[in-house]
């Protein structure tokens, strides 16, 4: 079938199903709806579409758009309820269990008919990460049911009786109350909101926007005055509550009347000389052997050991790498390197493993054209080290999305490994920008020349199922988010103990050597770094625009023409339904079965 997504962004759902849906062998194509151009009936007639689906829509659905077509609005809670706000209701009140619905467009919002529903758990992380994981799991589920039952022309949806219609939730019931509310309050608010909106607050006399939140265990011992700030560490605050103490990773300052948006920021860059005195705290590197989370102090990186294998995790908000987080974890790297293992798992947490450069930083900087300079020159530098360790097997474990040069940082290893949901964006054109990172040593070495130009021109979402096909990935583990880490540290431990990873690491050097002797790392760097520098130090590039429309969230002028052209699926023979109403799939386009959350 051809199949139009609708959405008031490209956002990582959207972008999971455009890529699923292609794997599936429908052809996708996008149209953004934008506040300031809703959709439009003749633009849908334009694009003929057998189903239009809406991931993730903030607007409604014109009238005449859902009666001329059968339009599938994607909610992120289970049947029945309804509204804007069902995550951050549902993270606020403590849901054990939640739940994605498929429901058809009408004029009452969320209330169409259903067409497939599937549940998932709702662990205690923050909305972002669960929207990621489970939420998009059980969205996936969801989807592809739907569209399998709508493609075989005999399923009748279910009309909905009853339900709940939940209010917005604004910052008036996001409020915290530092003198009274306790850590698990506090900690519950925060991850309602931390990537979009944020909670506001009054911060050192100013007002400001908290972005996410992460418990103080009990040993570190900050403890003060409820609303006082007692530390830093790797760029986060700790703030006290009534009954303990969080740490805050990032702030944005409130938008100026008729101002862009700021980007948000580590929380010590924000403040920045606002900041008063406060002692910085890190975290020890290494966490106890087969600590959890409510057991070691909490840090973006940590290091821990199982028998002759080394996991070397890290977690930055929304995936961008600074050159201060760039060069700590190269510091980490060079630390765990220095261990007697033969295996090293890079990653292997939740949410996202890197986006690359950190765009926010950069706006916000003094001189972003220098900043982007020593920015990308730090991941470069963790990218050689990656490249150039020929004394044990480097795996790169992805559980959650990883996009332009968070992609090529795992290239660099030995192996990569994703989870199932995982989404990659092995381009960076989107942002008026070459790359580096070594892509174009790593790129065509794992999947050609040619399908290494297709990829980067394309600027398309790929799945992890499409990158295993491709050869850019080489293994994808089928589990809920949750349980990917364990996961990983299963297979890590098989292939440390697999009879021929001794010889497997002996040729490594070898190969290095060889393709070194062929053309130096240094020359592809060279030849990246020129390109990346005339761009950064051009103040007329289109680099420094989509920058800072990407991070202060400028609308849109309109769909990117990459979006709205149809993308083929894997099988490209028109089916029945282009020619007339649906009747059914072809054999080889039927569905796969539903997938767990």
């Amino acid at each position: 079938m051809h199949v139009l997504l609708v959405a008031s962004a490209f956002n990582s759902l959207t972008q999971r199903v455009h890529a699923e849906l292609r794997d599936l062998g429908h052809s996708v194509a996008v149209e953004i709806a934008l506040p300031a151009a809703p959709l439009d009936a003749s633009v849908v007639r334009h694009h003929r579409p057998d189903l239009v689906i809406a991931p993730m829509l903030r607007t409604a659905i014109p009238e005449e758009v859902w009666t001329a077509h059968t339009c599938l609005i994607v909610h992120p809670g289970p049947v029945g309820d309804r509204g804007p706000s069902s995550l951050d209701w549902a993270i606020r009140e403590q849901a054990a269990t939640w739940g994605v619905t498929v429901l058809q467009a009408e004029a009452e919002m969320d209330a169409g008919a259903v067409w497939a529903h599937a549940a998932c758990p709702l662990p205690p992380v923050g909305k972002s990460d669960l929207y990621r994981g489970e939420i998009a799991d059980a969205a996936l589920e969801a989807v592809v049911l739907a569209v399998e039952r709508f493609a075989s022309g005999t399923y009748a949806p279910r009309p909905q009786t009853g339900g709940r219609a939940r209010p917005a939730m604004r910052q008036e019931h996001r409020r915290i109350d530092w003198r009274t509310d306790p850590t698990a309050h506090v900690l519950r608010t925060l991850r309602a909101a931390d990537s979009q909106p944020g909670v506001r607050d009054e911060l050192l006399g100013e007002q400001w926007f908290l972005h996410g939140g992460h418990p103080v265990h009990p040993h570190e011992g900050l403890r003060g005055r409820p609303g006082e700030l007692l530390a830093t560490r790797a760029g986060a605050i700790c703030r006290a509550t009534a009954d303990g103490a969080v740490w805050i990773p990032e702030l944005r300052a409130p938008r100026a009347p008729g101002g862009p948006a700021a980007p948000r920021l580590p929380a010590t860059v924000a403040l920045a000389h606002r900041l008063p005195p406060l002692p910085e705290l890190p975290a020890p590197l290494s966490a106890p052997l087969h600590a959890g989370p409510r057991e070691s102090a909490w840090s973006d990186i940590g290091y821990r050991e199982e028998g002759r294998t080394g996991f070397l995790s890290f977690s930055f908000p929304g995936g961008a790498m600074s050159t201060d987080q760039c060069r700590r974890l190269l510091d980490a790297y060079r630390a765990a390197c220095a261990r007697p293992t033969g295996v090293l798992v890079l990653g292997g947490g939740r949410d996202f493993f890197s986006n690359g450069i950190h765009l926010g930083v950069i706006e916000a900087a003094p001189d972003p054209a220098a900043e982007s300079w020593a920015n990308i020159n730090a991941m470069d530098d963790l990218v050689e080290a990656v490249l150039t360790t020929t004394d044990r097997l480097v795996v790169s474990a992805l559980g959650g999305n990883a996009a332009a040069g968070g992609v090529m940082l795992a290239l660099a290893a030995d192996e990569v490994w994703c989870r199932s949901g995982v989404v990659l964006n092995p381009h960076y054109r989107l942002m008026g920008l070459y790359g580096s990172e070594y892509w174009t040593y790593t790129l065509p070495r794992r999947v050609g020349a040619g399908v290494a130009d297709r990829l980067t021109s394309e600027a398309l979402p790929l799945s992890a199922d499409a990158a295993q096909r491709l050869g850019l990935v080489d293994r994808t583990i089928p589990c809920a988010p949750g349980a990917f880490a364990g996961e990983t540290a299963r297979l890590a431990a098989q292939l440390a103990a697999l009879p021929g990873a001794a010889a497997r690491i002996a040729g490594k050097k070898a190969f290095r050597d060889r393709d070194e002797a062929e053309k130096p790392l240094s020359a592809y760097r060279e030849a990246e770094l020129e390109r990346m520098r005339r761009t950064f130090f051009d103040p007329q590039a289109p680099y420094h625009a989509l920058r800072r429309a990407f991070v202060r969230k400028e609308p849109q002028a309109g769909t990117p023409p990459h979006l709205a052209r149809p993308a083929a699926g894997r099988h490209t023979a028109p089916l029945p339904s282009r020619r007339a109403r649906v009747t059914g799939l072809a054999a080889h386009d039927a569905a796969r079965g539903a997938r767990g959350c």
